[in-house]
């Protein structure tokens, strides 16, 4: 259901601004889309797994919060990453 240590690494590796970048809104962005992407795949043959359902929600929530910020802050950056990440507005 969770990501693996090494994809979150190479998520974080493609998304981040500059060597040690953990925090920007990238790369968070980056890595709960990973995630959610994880849980998608798990209630598609777990359909009555609501623990699941609720905390992937709260997740698309989080990610579309990042979103909105990373749009008033940067516009140029919020469309680069909604093509990079495949997410349709």
């Amino acid at each position: 259901m969770s990501i693996t240590k090494e994809r979150k690494q190479e998520v974080i590796k493609t998304f981040q601004r500059r060597e040690a970048d953990r925090g920007s809104p990238e790369v968070q962005i980056a890595v709960l889309t990973s995630k959610i992407n994880s849980l998608t795949e798990h209630l598609r043959t777990h359909r009555k797994d609501y623990a699941s359902r609720r905390g992937m929600l709260m997740m698309v929530s989080r990610r579309r919060r990042l979103l909105d910020y990373l749009k008033r802050i940067n516009p140029e950056q919020y469309l680069e990453m909604l093509r990079r990440l495949e997410l349709r507005k």
